[in-house]
């Protein structure tokens, strides 16, 4: 037994900066951090903000993978509802006038009258 060789310690397989690899002792390594990252919200992408916010409240995956799924959703929705909104408003302008200018025409100088009347209110 006092023969055999002693065995090294053991050594770990590292990817150097110029993408060679080498064997290099895990005391030699540099400390590895123990705590947590800490990244503050205004160092987040703005696209990420929420999602940070929502891991760093314990939340968990299931809000972020529900303000990535149902964020566009909502975005869409309330878009349409706006496109909604217009169109009837552009129906009720487009009848006002129609009103107007057919009781112009038609009534004489009754319906002009009502004309400027309606006109003022």
């Amino acid at each position: 037994m006092e023969s055999l060789p002693t065995t090294p310690a053991p050594r770990t397989v590292v990817q150097l900066p110029d993408g060679t690899h080498a064997y290099i002792d895990p005391h030699a390594l540099p400390a590895q951090q123990t705590g947590p990252q800490v990244v503050h919200i205004h160092q987040a992408a703005p696209e990420r903000t929420v999602q940070r916010v929502a891991l760093g409240t314990g939340i968990g995956a299931g809000a972020v993978g529900a303000s990535v799924y149902f964020g566009p959703m909502l975005v869409a929705a309330i878009t349409s509802m706006a496109v909604s909104l217009a169109v009837v408003a552009l129906v009720v302008v487009v009848t006002g006038w129609a009103v107007v200018t057919v009781v112009r025409t038609v009534g004489g100088a009754d319906g002009k009258a009502a004309a400027k009347t309606l006109r003022k209110r």
